[in-house]
Parts: C-alpha cells; structure tokens; sequence
C-alpha cells in the first residue's frame, strides 16, 4: 500500500460543481492550495471504465499527466437494489444534457413503478470511489458506501444530484435536507474519525493512506 504523501498544489478533478464543492469542503483542514480542473481548462475525458474506481482513476490520471500535479479524483452513483443497481455506473448519464436532475429522479421513480415496486422505501445506496493519482502514474484509491432508502416526491433543495430523493439509514431526512456539514457528518468516535455520506467515508479511508494525517 501506497504511503506516499499528499502535499501542495493538488488538482481536484472534476467539472461538477456539487463534487467540487464537498471536494473542497472535505480537504479544508489539510492545508493543501487546492485549484479545480475547470480552473485550468483541462478537457472531460471519456470515462469508459466498468467500476466506480476505474472512471475516477482515468481523471485523476488524467488531470495529473496534463499538469504535472498530484490529482484528486471523484466518482460516484446511486445504485437502486430493485432496479439491479441502476443507474449505477450511468448516475449523471440518467440526467441527460444538460444535466436535469430532476428528471433523473423522476426516472428512478418511473422505473420502480414500471417493475410494479413502490418507489416510497426502495432501498439504495450511494457509492464515492476517490483517486488520487501522481504524474508518474501511481495511483491511491478508497471507497465508501452509504446505504438509505429512496423518498418521493423529492425533498430539499440542498446538496445535488439524487440527494433530494435519498434517506440516509437512522435518519429521517434526506440528503438534500441536509447542509454540507451534516450531510460529511464528520465527528471523531474514541479518536477516530467517523463520516456519513458516501464522499466522507471514502475520504476518511484516503486520509490515512495520503499522509495527510490529523486535521
């Protein structure tokens, strides 16, 4: 395992400004000077991978090789059991473009009922594959999972993406109910670090591996 450490200028790779946001949220403390590849006008590559990991490895790499720069990379879904995982892989794909959100989440809904499901308590989860990746091409990748159920009609009008229709277990709103802070739901449990969203647990599991050490 990879104890190289995460140092300086980083790239956060990615053109989502919700991501980039929770991306930026998350890597506050650690003193990093942290610049966006939408900043540098770096192109979108084609992300043709068939995991998670292997989408937000091809950015991260990506943005590193074109800058010279350690890169930081995200990639993530909602994955619906009833639906076989869908949209999975093809989360931001179910939004069109230019990304519609809420016809997204309209079409989770259609799809359960299509397979005579009931949409209210569908179970699901959220899954953040996160990257980092150096020029050289050595890569450090973690994982998180959240697991919920889904919500109709949609409630809140924070975070973004499928947050609006999302309930995380052992609560009773949704992430789009819930601020940045409470949606990372960082605490420190008999010293170690603790998180509720799928981005913040990935992250806790980077943290350690990155050498970026206690904020």
């Amino acid at each position: 395992m990879s104890v190289r450490p995460l140092t300086g200028r980083v790239v956060l790779a990615t053109h989502n400004a919700g991501k980039l946001a929770e991306m930026r949220d998350l890597l506050a403390p650690y003193g990093l000077d942290l610049v966006s590849a939408g900043a540098l006008g770096l192109p979108e590559p084609v992300e043709n991978g068939t995991m998670f990991a292997e989408n937000a490895a091809i950015k991260a790499l990506a943005a590193a090789r074109a800058t010279g720069l350690p890169a930081l990379a995200d990639d993530s879904g909602l994955a619906v059991d009833a639906l076989d995982g869908a949209p999975g892989l093809f989360t931001a794909d179910w939004a069109g473009k230019p990304r519609d959100f809420s016809a997204a989440m309209a079409r989770v809904e259609r799809e359960l009922r299509l397979r005579e499901i009931e949409p209210e308590g569908a179970r699901a989860h959220f899954v953040s594959a996160l990257v980092v990746a150096w020029p050289d091409g050595e890569t450090l990748i973690a994982e998180g999972r959240v697991f919920g159920a889904l919500t109709f009609p949609p409630r809140g009008s924070l975070g973004f993406g499928y947050d609006p229709i999302f309930v995380p277990d052992g609560h009773a709103r949704t992430f789009g109910e819930m601020d940045a802070g409470e949606k990372h739901g960082l605490t420190r449990v008999a010293g170690q670090l603790q998180g509720l969203s799928h981005r913040a647990r990935a992250f806790i599991r980077l943290v350690g591996r990155a050498g970026l050490g206690r904020p």
